[in-house]
Parts: C-alpha cells; structure tokens; sequence
C-alpha cells in the first residue's frame, strides 16, 4: 500500500485548481463518467474540509478566497496547515478525507497517449508531464541506424 495523502497533497488536490485561471474552461471542456465522478467526490472533499475548519477566520477567509478564485499560494498553504492540525485532532475526519482524495487520483485521467517527432538533425527531446508532475523526456531514436 502506498503512504497516505499529507494535508498538503489532500488541500491542494481540493483547492489548487482554483489558483489555476482556465481551470474552469478546462472542467466545462471536460465530459464522461469518470469526470462527473471524479468532481462529485471533489466537492465532497471540499465540502467535507470547510465543514470541519468553519469557525476558524483565517480558513474561511483562504477557503472563500480560493472558492471565488482571487485567493492565493498563502491561501493554499493557510489551508493546507490548518487540514493538517485538523487531522492530527481528528483520526476519524483525517481517513474520511484520504479516502476521498485517494478516490478523486484514482478516477484521474491519465495521458497514455506516445509522442512522435520527426526531426532532420540536431539533438531533440520531448517532454511530457504525467501524473504527480513526473516528466517523461525523449531523446533521439534514428530508425535505421546503429
């Protein structure tokens, strides 16, 4: 089994796309089952975290920032310290929301697509982004040749 998610990777699975200005664009666009899941239990999980941070001003005012898409780098990580003493206080709140996160990666959209790239000289690469902002790079292939 892998290590469970921090508060920080659960916040900013929760929040970051709203720091992201075509985040909006880019979920309209999307369509299908996995991606109507997938923001079902995102919501769940926000819903979720601000029901058990309510009362406290700082998360409010990051939460509510971050929700109406003016909040920041510091709101994120207001809320991401404040999930993780929540968690600490709670076993019960802190699994709830693990589990959540863990839900919304596994319904995640992965690019299994390959690149091809036909150059005429020169050293070439590829690059492509995965999952976690792992980077794949691609290097020369000459068909052919030794």
């Amino acid at each position: 089994m892998s290590d469970p998610l921090t508060a920080t990777m659960i916040a900013t699975i929760a929040f970051k796309a709203f720091l992201e200005s075509s985040a909006g664009k880019a979920a309209e666009e999307l369509t299908g089952a996995a991606t109507k899941a997938a923001g079902e239990k995102l919501n769940a999980l926000r819903k979720k975290i601000w029901q058990k941070l309510k009362g406290n001003p700082t998360a409010e005012a990051s939460m509510k920032a971050l929700a109406e898409k003016r909040g920041t780098e510091a709101d994120l990580q207001k809320v991401e310290s404040l999930l993780q003493l929540a968690m600490l206080d709670d076993e019960t709140f802190a699994t709830e929301v693990r589990q959540l996160a863990q839900e919304i990666t596994l319904l995640q959209i992965d690019d299994d697509s390959t690149m091809t790239q036909v150059n005429y000289g020169g050293t070439n690469y590829q690059t492509k982004t995965g999952p976690n902002n792992t980077n794949f790079f691609g290097g020369t292939h000459q068909h052919g040749k030794p």
